[in-house]
């Protein structure tokens, strides 16, 4: 499944983007300073772990970040993983 930016939500009242999918909410949290997002933790619930809902998460929520024109500084060990694994996205970090 492609991700589609449309489905992760930018929930700015809770700093943190949210994919939900049958019925649960997959989450990433950050912090805004300036022009950057700071991702501090990433969570899925365990009904949706193996079925790439985190992957599809952070790439949504990295579009939304590249269409911001802002910066990302992956201190969540899953956001870093997720761009090593994706080097097109390497530009915002």
């Amino acid at each position: 499944m492609s991700p589609d930016m449309n489905d992760v939500i930018d929930n700015r009242a809770a700093a943190r983007f949210e994919l939900t999918e049958q019925g649960d909410t997959a989450i990433a949290a950050y912090t805004r300073e300036g022009d950057t997002i700071v991702f501090t933790h990433t969570e899925v619930p365990p009904a949706l772990e193996g079925h790439g809902v985190g992957s599809r998460l952070i790439a949504g929520a990295l579009a939304q970040v590249r269409a911001a024109g802002l910066k990302v500084v992956p201190v969540c060990a899953f956001v870093a993983a997720y761009l090593r694994r994706h080097p097109d996205a390497a530009d915002l970090a």
